[in-house]
Parts: C-alpha cells; sequence; structure tokens
C-alpha cells in the first residue's frame, strides 16, 4: 500500500513525480496496484477495454485518492467508472496508464536547444495514443517544482492532472485522454519554495481566448504549405516590391453592429481586392500574434504562435494568406523577438525563475515600454523564437518577418543612461547574444525556407545588416531605411521658401543608398503619437499641402529602394491614425483625395511596368544623378537604370510651388523624352502644368555631364516621370 505522505503530497498537487504514485503499478506477476485521485467520486471502479468490471478501489484515509489490486499486468487496457456526488457517472481513460509522450530524440534536441521546431512537441497537440484519442501536452519548465494542466475539462483543479517531468530537458508531459479540439487550458505551476503561481497560458499555445480571457485553447497544427518559387521570386532583391502596411482593427470597421472588427474572412473579402486594385505587390501587417493589450498594437505580444483571436480562428488567418497569394499578393508579418510584457499569465518569472528574461533588470527590463527582454543568451529561448520564425513561414506561408525594434536588440545600453546597462564580456556596448539570435534565425530562414524574406527595423548604422552572414552581415534580406524616412519627412515639412537650404536632406541618402538593402518606409510610428498625418506634416494651404504630398510619393517612387506605405496615406488622410477607430474612408467622396489615391495606384502600376524603377535598387548602377546642386530651385533630377543598358527612366522634382518654365536638364541618351506620370496632372488633383504636348526631344547642347540635354516645363510641388525613347 502507498505512504500516507505520498497520499497527502498527491492530495495538495504537491508531488513532484505523480507517475511514481498514481496509474497502474505491477505489485505481482499477476496484479497491479491502481491508483487515482478523484475529487467529489463517491465510488471508483476498474472496469476492462470490454466494460467488464475488475475490481472496486476504496478510499484511503478519508481523502478522494483511491487504490486498489487489480487482476492485470501494466500496460493492459482499462477505464475507469466514477459514481460522483452529485448522482451522475462517468467512464473515463486513467491519463496515468498512458507511456511517455516525447521521444528521444525530441529529449535531446530541446535539452540543448537545436529543435528547429519546438512548436511540433511543445504545446497542446491532438493525437491519438494507444488507440485512444486525447491530447498530448508539453511545457518546458525546469525550475517548477510541479507542473499541472487545468482547463474546463477538469474543473481547473491544479491536483487533477500532475505532469511528469522529463529530467533530461526540464519538460513537463502528459496525454490527457478525452481533451479535443477547442478546449481551454492552462499550466499550474508550483515553485520550489512551493508558492503557486497565477495559471499561465501556453508559450506554443496555437490559439487563444479573445482578452481579457486569457487560457489557451487546444488546435491541430496547421499543415505545412508547400514553398513556391513563384513567391520566391516576388520576394526577390531585383523584383518590384511595393508594400501596404496595415493595422487590422482599424483600416476598416463595420458599424452595422457596434464598430466591430471585421473577422478574417471578411478582411480577405476587402483588403485583398482593395490592395490588388491599388497595385501593391505585398501587405504588412502589424502583429497577429496574440496579445492583451489593444493599446500596444501587437507589439507587446505574449502568444507568439497564436494568430490572435480578435479576428477568428487561426484557420481564418490561413485562408487569408491563402487567398493573398491567389491575387498574387504577398504577405509580411510584423515580428516581435525583442520584448515581451509582463502580465502575470505570460513568460514573466515563468516558473518562479526568470525563465525566459534576464534576471538583471539592467540587462531583462526595456525601460521604454515597461517589458521584458528575452535572455537570448540561453539556447532555449533563442530557440523559442527561431521555431517562431519557421512556424509562420512554414505553417501559413507567409512571404516574410519584419523584424521589430532591431536596434534595441543590438545594444545593451539602448536606451540606457550611464550605469544602466551591463557591458558584454568584452567590455563593449554590443548585445553579442542578440547579434547571434539575428544571424541564427537569418541563416535557418534561409535554408529552411528560402522563398521567404526578412526585413529589420533597425534605426542605427549598425553595419552589414542586410549583408550575408558568411560576409559578416546580420543576414536580413531587407532593411527600413528610416534615415531617408526621417530625413526627408523634416525637408517636406519646411515652407518651400526655407527648402532651398536645406536640399541634402533629400539627396543625402544617396550617399549610403547601395550600402544596404533598403526599404523606404512612410510607417505608422510617423502617423501617431501627435506627429499628425502624413497630409499635416505638409506646409501651406490645403492645395499645396496635397501638392506636396503627391510630389514626395512621387520622390518616394523614384528613388532606390522597395517602398512601404502606411494605410491612410494613399488616399492622404488628415487626422491622425487612431488604432481604435476606422480610417476615414469618407474621404474619398472628395475628388482631392480621391487623387492621391488615383495617384498611388498609377505609381504603383508604373513602378511594376518599369524594369528600371526596381531592377537595380542596390547598386550604384541602377542609378545617375543628373541635378542635385540646384538648391535655388529646389530641383532634383536623376535617371534609373534597369538591367538592360538602353531601359531608364528620368525623374525630376519641383518642390517649390513656382513653375520653372524652360528648364534644361542633361540627359543620358539623345531621342524623345515623354511624360508617363505627372504627379500635377488634374487627374490626381493638380494645376495639370507639364510640358508641352507631354515630350520633349533633345538637343545636341551639353548640360549637366551630358552631351544632350531637353527643355522641359516643370509643375509646382511636383514629381514628372520620363520615358526615353530613341
Amino acid at each position: 500500500m502507498l505512504s500516507r505522505h505520498d497520499i497527502e503530497l498527491i492530495c495538495n498537487a504537491s508531488h513532484g513525480d505523480p507517475f511514481s504514485v498514481l496509474g497502474p503499478h505491477q505489485v505481482s506477476p499477476m496484479r497491479c496496484s491502481v491508483r487515482c485521485f478523484m475529487p467529489n467520486a463517491t465510488q471508483v471502479h476498474v472496469i476492462s477495454s470490454e466494460g467488464k468490471s475488475l475490481t472496486t478501489l476504496g478510499p484511503r484515509h478519508g481523502t478522494d485518492f483511491f487504490e486498489g489490486s487489480v487482476p492485470m499486468a501494466v500496460g493492459d487496457a482499462y477505464q475507469l467508472q466514477v459514481q460522483w456526488e452529485s448522482g451522475q457517472s462517468s467512464t473515463l481513460e486513467d491519463p496515468y496508464r498512458f507511456p511517455l509522450v516525447l521521444g528521444e530524440m525530441d529529449l535531446w534536441l530541446l535539452g540543448e536547444g537545436t529543435h528547429l521546431r519546438p512548436f511540433e512537441v511543445l504545446g497542446a497537440h491532438p493525437s491519438t495514443l494507444l488507440g485512444v484519442d486525447g491530447t498530448r501536452f508539453a511545457v518546458w519548465a525546469p525550475n517548477a517544482s510541479r507542473v499541472s494542466v487545468v482547463g474546463d475539462f477538469n474543473h481547473w483543479d491544479g491536483r487533477r492532472h500532475p505532469m511528469r517531468l522529463r529530467r533530461e530537458c526540464g519538460v513537463w508531459e502528459l496525454f490527457l485522454p478525452g481533451v479535443c479540439t477547442g478546449a481551454l487550458y492552462k499550466f499550474e505551476i508550483r515553485t520550489q519554495s512551493g508558492e503557486v503561481l497565477p495559471a499561465r497560458s501556453d508559450p506554443y499555445a496555437l490559439q487563444a481566448e479573445l482578452r481579457p480571457a486569457t487560457a489557451s485553447k487546444v488546435r491541430q497544427l496547421p499543415q505545412k504549405i508547400a514553398p513556391s518559387n513563384q513567391r520566391k521570386q516576388a520576394n526577390a532583391l531585383d523584383a518590384p516590391v511595393s508594400i501596404y502596411e496595415v493595422h487590422l482593427g482599424s483600416w476598416r470597421r463595420t458599424t452595422e453592429d457596434g464598430n466591430r472588427w471585421l473577422t478574417w474572412d471578411e478582411l480577405a473579402d476587402t483588403l485583398i481586392p482593395y490592395a490588388q486594385d491599388m497595385g501593391f505587390t505585398h501587405l504588412e501587417l502589424m502583429p497577429v500574434s496574440e496579445h492583451p493589450f489593444d493599446g500596444s498594437w501587437g507589439y507587446q505580444p505574449i502568444g507568439l504562435y497564436a494568430p490572435t483571436s480578435r479576428f477568428g480562428d487561426a484557420d481564418g488567418f490561413g485562408r487569408l494568406v491563402t487567398r493573398c497569394h491567389a491575387a498574387g499578393i504577398g504577405l509580411i508579418l510584423d515580428w516581435v523577438p525583442a520584448h515581451f510584457p509582463s502580465d502575470a499569465h505570460g513568460l514573466a518569472n515563468f516558473d518562479g525563475t526568470h525563465l525566459y528574461e534576464y534576471a538583471d533588470p539592467r540587462e531583462g527590463f526595456h525601460q521604454d515600454w515597461n517589458t521584458l527582454i528575452y535572455n537570448l543568451g540561453r539556447t532555449e529561448v533563442s530557440n523559442f523564437l527561431v521555431g517562431n520564425a519557421l512556424y509562420w513561414l512554414e505553417r501559413f506561408g507567409v512571404d516574410g518577418l519584419r523584424v521589430d525594434a532591431v536596434a534595441s536588440m543590438l545594444y545593451r545600453d539602448y536606451s540606457r543612461k550611464a550605469g544602466e546597462w551591463i557591458p558584454n564580456v568584452f567590455g563593449g556596448r554590443e548585445n553579442l547574444e542578440a547579434i547571434a539570435f539575428l544571424k541564427r534565425v537569418n541563416e535557418v530562414v534561409g535554408v529552411e525556407c528560402p522563398q521567404a524574406i526578412t526585413l529589420a527595423e533597425e534605426s542605427t548604422a549598425y553595419p552589414a545588416v542586410s549583408r550575408p552572414t558568411y560576409a559578416g552581415g546580420l543576414g536580413f534580406h531587407y532593411k527600413w531605411n528610416m534615415g531617408w524616412m526621417h530625413d526627408t519627412l523634416s525637408y517636406m515639412a519646411r515652407d518651400p521658401i526655407y527648402r532651398q537650404h536645406h536640399q541634402g536632406e533629400m539627396s543625402f541618402s544617396l550617399v549610403y543608398a547601395f550600402n544596404e538593402n533598403f526599404v523606404l518606409p512612410i510607417s505608422h510610428d510617423e502617423v501617431v503619437h501627435g506627429k499628425g498625418s502624413l497630409l499635416t506634416k505638409m506646409p501651406g494651404d490645403r492645395w499645396q499641402q496635397l501638392a506636396n504630398v503627391r510630389a514626395f510619393l512621387g520622390y518616394m517612387f523614384g528613388h532606390p529602394g522597395k517602398k512601404l506605405l502606411f494605410m491612410g496615406c494613399e488616399f492622404a488622410q488628415e487626422r491622425e491614425w487612431n488604432h481604435d477607430q476606422s480610417l476615414d474612408w469618407h474621404l474619398l467622396g472628395n475628388p482631392a483625395h480621391a487623387g492621391v489615391q488615383h495617384l498611388v495606384r498609377d505609381l504603383n502600376t508604373l513602378y511594376r511596368a518599369t524594369p528600371a524603377l526596381y531592377q537595380q535598387d542596390f547598386v550604384p548602377a541602377g542609378f545617375e544623378w543628373i541635378e542635385h546642386s540646384d538648391a535655388a530651385h529646389s530641383v532634383l533630377g536623376f535617371a534609373r537604370h534597369g538591367l538592360d543598358a538602353s531601359t531608364f527612366t528620368v525623374v525630376v522634382c519641383n518642390f517649390t510651388p513656382q513653375v520653372w518654365q524652360g528648364y534644361r536638364l542633361g540627359v543620358p541618351q539623345p531621342g524623345r523624352y515623354r511624360e508617363v506620370l505627372n504627379t500635377d496632372s488634374a487627374h490626381y488633383g493638380g494645376s495639370n502644368v507639364g510640358t508641352p504636348l507631354g515630350s520633349a526631344t533633345t538637343e545636341s547642347i551639353p548640360w549637366h555631364g551630358k552631351p544632350w540635354s531637353v527643355l522641359l516645363t516643370l509643375p509646382p510641388l511636383a514629381t514628372v516621370f520620363f520615358e526615353w525613347t530613341a
């Protein structure tokens, strides 16, 4: 018979090795002692798989712990027939008769932190074991003294289903028969000191409840999506990439039933056709991983593996990705491996120790965001994040991950004063663990998902962010050009009379344009927190503001680098972005705003149809200055070149409200230069000024270092694209 001490530990949910107590235990060649803990049971019978009664288990010491001798061997199938105090009865499988869940190879890889796909073995996975349907649970909590699965299937009672510790890797596991897809669950953890922590959501949960509820949901792992060569080509460095950045909760809402969010399928029905009609090649979604606080916009996630339930279930998100690809549109996700919030149901102090975060707040606490920093020097934590990257790319087929806040990861003194940070082992400020992690995740993505891309939001001059790791880089495919964004917006905000003194803000980006594979972003960060909308940044009356927006967008599409535009900018949203409201779609009833939208659609069309504007974005051969020193007229002129030497486009910008008649511009080749897009066109709300007859023919008059030149009429506050024909 079992000792009273072991029984008390089970009844108090404090036994660290429940399988040594519960379930069948051989006591003689022909008999087993079967033990179970059944709160609120009055009788427990053991029955065979054929339904034959084998024995009645007796309660021990007046507790809900039942034990009895059964004529069978360990490994024989049986069930428990339970009579409850309510008068009802149930026939249950005994979880403690089932064998180990994790295999030896998985244990080995988890233990050393090299399991590329830990999400396949950790978390909750519906499965069949010994012919019985149920769910296998596994969670990494090496410093816990006891872990239990709690859920709607066991009254959230941590005494009922304590887990088995696999000491090789610090993972607790349990197969629960009868628990199926849709069940709600968490993990209840007792620390080494005996404290029972607030129940934790599953770090590997594939679905979660809608906030403010915080339970995880059991669901099947999505099937792998086969890599697509078509998508690989669409993401390539020499492809046209025009990204529409979207916050799904405020792109559009339905007002018919309470200003609610659209579902994944409703978004697929509306957002995808809109992006397709506008000519964007990619959507970039602000983080869709589950997060507790709407106001974080998803940048403080807790459920990294769970598409947010705000818009429906994970299957709905999968359908959205599939429909994007069917429409020829790529999907990029914002991904947040830099930090996580300290909510009680999340990763903070997960097993009673600083498991996922650095213990010292000088390393582990983000002062800017009041969040915790992943301890990337711990291989299991790094592996948790690398696996998450593969999960989104492989199991949903997304095209890429835009990695948020890379600068905050690279430097230990990021946004910290002297004495508030700890140097690395060499005494420097670089975060060596984070650098190694970023290199590893990019290498893994490159090998396992060669069709996919990674993009870095990195705001410093850290070298070689978008260069291969074998060449000393971080391995990203693309880097956001934050310097270009800040310089150009600073210039555009100036009254045109002063722009002549700041010409370098528009031309300086070409000094370093080919150091990285740049994306030119006008992101959500530029239209929030008092910064105003893109439109209201511009000087002058409303006509001039709109003209400035149009001129700026034209310059952006002519400049080397892939393009990114935040939602609302494409029709000159007036008010600052508010994550709790839909965009102001009613503005499209105003011809001036509809004109800006028309312009962006035409810019995307021209961009995608003109190889000179995208084929050589990242090499000097793709760009040629014609005029960048005419500050007095605030004029910029340049040529973009494709791989075919005979293919080029000339772009001219006038950032004053003056019309410059008879403006002579040197050109690369003799022939005819025809306007193919003029942001001052009446179609876009402009004044319809342009070069007479829409074209100019070269004269043999040397200018700007060229043997040929043309006479142009430059419209006010406008960018004009010229196509050359011999």
